[in-house]
């Protein structure tokens, strides 16, 4: 055997130009890779006696079809001269060099027509070998090239993965920050202008401004409380990406309607506020989770339990939870200083001067009901010109437009398609339910009165603190300056939530809480006039202490919440609906009592903070003495598979540690599929008499899944043909 060895530039390669060799009769052929980068080997073995020419090849390629598969086959053409009786290297003229070092002849490659040999005599290239033989030797000579390194792809490839999780936490918290700052510094200089009596005069007459601004903060504290009800199925139908973009378009909407302001216009986008902070504010808080647990597993992409989507370990991403929980809220906070950007200036050099403002208030703080008895009723110098007006309401517009295309255009989405779908597929009715079912967590219950006290402290400190403590005593020039100093502190000192990646997680709920505590009881005894100028110092102070403390617990209740069911991303939706329609019910009670004692709306606040220390407490001493908490069962997703529905109906009434138990009984019950079509038959007429599917008094997990109170269990395959289902029931 004689060996022709054709080389061929890499690029030949990737064009699918490879040559190949053939002379006189059919000869065996081999491929081989060189190591080299720039060169490509092919090597081929003809016996000696039946190949006494020098080949020159032009190689073409042709796909068909064998089997039902495309193959590819390589065709050539050749010129061959009489070498007396020894085969010659045959080179490309791109080796033109190599070739006459060896050999005299030129290579000459035509690729339009068949080239004729000296002697007049014209050759075709043939098949050689077996065509399996060969696309498999073609395959391997044209595999991945030597230089591509896989790791170092998929390590780029998981760098990118996480810098978008990055941005992806970003764009959610500056969208959250501009919809806040929007919302709360149209609403307050909406409020100023409309409470000023010429204001009302002049520019409506008796249009009713004090009962429509009534009105509408009732749409806006009272529509929130029926917000368990819908919540969950607003973000599963929608999913949490979007549900945030619709209710930034709600906040925006509620802006559009202050070009023309009648009872039509602003009610309705109020009691469209209210229908939207509920499900927004739940899917901020899931949003944010669900992206420490995607970045966890773009970090650590090679472990098993992630390639497979398994349940993470317990506590494998809290340290991201606590750093996107902290950058979160460092960025929110800030919408308290940009709103009051239109209060600061534009609003600011219309009002009169605290001795006018504050003529009949004859006492602040503690010492007072309602919020500032005695106010003036005229509190403009000067009436805002109406085109003034309209250009801040564009501006704030425009801000509310681009947080919407913020959520649209840079949030990624939460969960996969396929999950998105399994989330929606358990059934809009189990939907319903889980958030109640939620409360048999013991958690859950001790967290509530915490996360009734970030509702009352937050909405105190902007209209109770402020207003009876800051613009009693300072007039209402300076209530910008309180409201900008308490979101800066709030800003800056939620990045105190990092010190939990080295200190227990109570550390910093305990903090907040002990800071607020100190500032209650100093509030209850701090005695205070009206128009004192003196007290700026002190009540700065204190607006940033209680940012403070406002900081510590708002970071440290959505931090725990996702520490807490962390690795439980199907329900953390129902979680942060919970929390957020316990602050929209503080939030309700705040409202309500707008026209109690000062020092009955503080007692309150220091029961309530007093009472959550306590049963945060108790939770944190049950889950260190491992005390079993209840989770109800999330029902596995029901799929249409062409027009065929799994029969199983999962009963969320049930825990995961019952589940669990029935787990183990998995295996076994695999081997008796043919009574469980007969029992789930029976299970499903006893089902339409009017019985409970869903008791629980089995007395083992098998028993359990086949008795006529268990529930039905998947069906596995559903491509189960119907004569095989005829002969178990026979059988």
């Amino acid at each position: 055997m004689s060996v022709v060895t054709f080389l061929s530039h890499t690029s030949d390669v990737a064009a699918g130009v490879v040559p190949v060799a053939s002379c006189g009769q059919r000869g065996a052929c081999s491929f081989k890779r060189s190591k080299s980068e720039e060169v490509k080997t092919a090597e081929f073995r003809f016996p000696v006696e039946t190949c006494i020419y020098t080949c020159t090849v032009f190689v073409g390629k042709e796909n068909q079809k064998r089997r039902g598969r495309p193959v590819t086959r390589l065709q050539g053409y050749l010129r061959c001269s009489h070498t007396g009786g020894q085969l010659l290297h045959a080179e490309e003229p791109r080796q033109r060099d190599m070739m006459e070092a060896c050999e005299r002849e030129e290579l000459i490659v035509d690729a339009d027509h068949l080239a004729a040999a000296p002697n007049g005599i014209e050759n075709e290239l043939l098949d050689v070998g077996e065509e399996d033989h060969m696309q498999g030797q073609m395959e391997e000579f044209l595999g991945p090239q030597a230089e591509y390194n896989e790791e170092e792809e998929e390590r780029k490839y998981y760098r990118r993965k996480r810098l978008g999780v990055i941005k992806n936490v970003l764009a959610a918290s500056v969208g959250a920050m501009i919809v806040y700052s929007v919302y709360m510094g149209l609403l307050q200089m909406q409020l100023i202008l409309h409470y000023d009596m010429t204001y009302r005069e002049v520019k409506y007459s008796n249009l009713g401004l004090v009962d429509i601004d009534r009105k509408m903060l009732m749409g806006i504290n009272v529509t929130p409380i029926i917000g368990l009800l819908y919540t969950p199925i607003l973000i599963r139908f929608l999913g949490t990406k979007w549900m945030m973009f619709l209710a930034s378009g709600i906040y925006a909407l509620f802006v559009s309607t202050n070009y023309w302001e009648r009872y039509y216009t602003l009610v309705p986008s109020a009691v469209a506020i209210g229908v939207a902070i509920v499900p927004f504010w739940a899917s901020l808080g899931n949003y944010i989770t669900r992206m420490a647990q995607q970045y966890y597993e773009y970090v650590n992409y090679r472990e098993d339990h992630v390639q497979e989507q398994k349940k993470l370990p317990k506590g494998a991403c809290h340290s991201y939870i606590i750093v996107f929980q902290s950058v979160f809220h460092i960025i929110y906070h800030l919408s308290f200083v940009f709103a009051e950007f239109p209060m600061l200036f534009v609003l600011n050099g219309h009002l009169r001067e605290s001795d006018h403002i504050l003529y009949n208030v004859k006492g602040c703080g503690a010492n007072i009901s309602g919020v500032i008895p005695g106010f003036n009723s005229t509190v403009l110098l000067n009436l805002p010109r109406s085109m003034l007006l309209i250009q801040v309401e564009s501006v704030l517009m425009g801000f509310a437009f681009l947080a919407m295309l913020i959520f649209l255009l840079l949030c990624g989405a939460a969960y996969r398609p396929t999950e998105e779908i399994d989330l929606r597929s358990i059934g809009w009715g189990n939907i319903f339910q889980l958030p109640f079912k939620h409360f048999r967590d013991y958690r859950l219950r001790l967290l509530c009165p915490f996360f009734i006290y970030s509702g009352f402290e937050t909405l105190f400190a902007v209209t109770g603190f402020s207003l009876s403590y800051g613009v009693c005593v300072l007039g209402l020039k300076k209530l910008w300056l309180l409201i900008v100093v308490y979101g800066l502190s709030c800003s800056i000192f939620s990045s105190l939530s990092l010190c939990l990646l080295r200190l227990p997680r109570w550390l910093c709920l305990a903090a907040g809480a002990a800071v607020h505590i100190v500032l209650l009881v100093a509030l209850l005894a701090l005695p205070l006039y009206p128009d004192q100028p003196k007290y700026l110092g002190p009540l700065l102070v204190i607006s940033v202490l209680w940012g403070l403390g406002t900081a510590l617990i708002k970071t440290g209740v959505n931090t725990l919440l996702g520490m807490l069911y962390a690795e439980d991303k199907e329900r953390l939706d129902f979680i942060y609906t919970i929390f957020h329609w316990w602050q929209a019910i503080a939030i309700f009670i705040v409202y309500l009592w707008s026209n109690l004692p000062m020092r009955a709306k503080l007692s309150i606040l220091l029961a309530t903070l007093l009472l959550a220390c306590y049963c945060y407490w108790l939770m944190e001493r049950r889950l260190a003495d491992k005390k079993a908490y209840r989770l109800p069962r999330i029902p596995r997703p029901r799929h249409k598979v062409k027009g065929y529905r799994y029969l199983e109906e999962d009963n969320s009434d049930e825990s995961d540690s019952e589940r669990s138990e029935e787990d183990d009984g998995d295996d076994r019950d695999k081997n008796e599929d043919g009574e469980h079509v007969v029992e789930e038959r029976r299970a499903e007429d006893r089902e339409e008499e009017g019985q409970d599917a869903g008791v629980q008094g089995a007395d083992s997990p098998g028993t359990r899944r086949r008795g006529p109170e268990g529930h039905h269990r998947r069906l596995e395959d559903a491509n189960v043909k119907e004569e095989e289902r005829e002969e178990r029931e026979e059988w």
